[in-house]
């Protein structure tokens, strides 16, 4: 019987048989904690093992994301405690002006295809963008993988979803992931591995792969994998981790729990509505919904090309003024990209408030949160009631945001 992708990376990784359904001990090539877990990771860590050294301290990262810099003295605590723990045991600590852990990782070229990670981070399978099957676990577990190495797991199941046709030119991946959000709610790939297939997702470059990939959480999967790629994103990945992108590939007879097709034909921009982010709509169902501020950044839009396009939208218009739109980049190298391309310059002189690398508004006290009675239009990946303040938000591509963003209210570029 052949093997699907997740069962090839974690057969790799272990001795016992990866065969759907089966509890597998499975070895790790990067752990991690970050700023929120963290502290409790160190905390049973020294309880259980005390001052015993750690499997491979090469292996151990910490990553400073939520709350960076610390904007309360508990998240103050809580870094310091890490970067503490770090020092003892000769740790590399990604600080607080790294950004996104997850998005470190890739850039590090720690995250490489057919790796395995875990973290602290409920988002750590968008490292599926770049083939690498990266798990959020607690921090019981991940303290006990910073001591040992390993992990059991039980081996998903895994469905593999066709994507039919082509979108409408005014879409993007983040269009693509809430439509598939609708489409597969919270059921259909639950507990599972899915993989994903057709010329629309295999074009995706890594900023839009990411984005794809960072939302299988709502979706209540393990993890997705888009197995075919190009050149542009095999030439990204080489720069990134100085060796040739090769993922796993699923084997012809692999046995899949369920197998869909859908239809993207012509698929217009989408937008999710409160409460919930596999709440979809297209744009044009909610278009005139006035808004209170707009957020670009998080694990799922905070990449240079998500920028980018924001960028062409605000080059020659400004940012309304009863609006505030907040601007988040996932890394330090993503800042810099947009500082050196001029599409900094170009967001701050719209009026956009711009920040230094981070999630921005999924961490409490940081930028993006929303007030009573605020309506807040984001790129962001959750928009359950208090995730993100007692606000109501919708969730939208970066293109969406900045126009809603001129226009007060949501919006397209073709409104403007």
């Amino acid at each position: 019987m052949g093997q699907t992708i997740i069962e090839k990376i974690i057969q790799l990784h272990s001795k016992d048989e990866a065969v759907s359904g089966r509890i597998v001990w499975m070895d790790l090539d990067i752990r991690s904690a970050r700023d929120f877990g963290g502290p409790n990771v160190v905390k049973h860590y020294e309880r259980e093992y005390r001052d015993s050294p750690l499997a491979d301290k090469s292996k151990t990262f910490f990553t400073f994301d939520l709350c960076a810099p610390a904007c309360t003295l508990k998240y103050a605590d809580n870094q310091q405690a890490c970067r503490d723990f770090a020092r003892r045991h000769g740790i590399e600590v990604f600080d607080v002006d790294r950004g996104i852990g997850s998005h470190v990782l890739i850039e590090e070229g720690l995250a490489r295809p057919g790796s395995t990670i875990v973290g602290t981070d409920s988002h750590m399978n968008v490292l599926g963008a770049v083939g690498c099957f990266g798990q959020g676990m607690g921090d019981v577990d991940i303290a006990f993988a910073f001591k040992t190495g390993t992990t059991w797991f039980e081996v998903p199941e895994s469905v593999k979803v066709v994507l039919i046709g082509k979108p409408s030119a005014a879409t993007d991946a983040k269009d693509l992931t809430l439509f598939l959000g609708k489409e597969l709610g919270t059921k259909k790939i639950a507990l599972r591995s899915a993989e994903f297939y057709g010329e629309t997702v295999k074009d995706l470059g890594l900023a839009g792969r990411i984005t794809f990939c960072s939302m299988i959480t709502e979706m209540a999967g393990i993890i997705g994998f888009i197995p075919e790629y190009g050149a542009e994103l095999a030439g990204e990945m080489k720069r990134f981790s100085g060796r040739a992108f090769s993922p796993a590939s699923a084997d012809k007879d692999a046995l899949y729990a369920d197998s869909l097709k859908l239809d993207v034909t012509g698929l217009p921009p989408q937008v999710a509505v409160p409460p919930s982010p596999n709440s979809v709509k297209s744009l044009a169902e909610v278009r005139g919904t006035r808004i209170d501020s707009g957020f670009i950044g998080s694990c799922t839009n905070g990449r240079t090309e998500d920028f980018a396009r924001a960028a062409e939208i605000l080059r020659i218009r400004k940012v309304k003024k009863s609006v505030m739109l907040k601007v988040v980049p996932a890394t330090r190298r993503v800042y810099e990209e947009l500082l050196k391309r001029g599409i900094l310059e170009t967001l701050f002189e719209s009026g956009a408030i711009v920040v230094n690398p981070g999630c921005g508004g999924c961490a409490e006290g940081h930028v993006g949160l929303t007030g009573k009675g605020e309506t807040q239009i984001s790129t962001g990946n959750r928009n359950f009631p208090g995730k993100q303040g007692k606000g109501r938000t919708y969730l939208a591509s970066p293109a969406v945001v900045a126009a809603s963003c001129v226009a007060g209210e949501i919006a397209g570029p073709e409104d403007l």
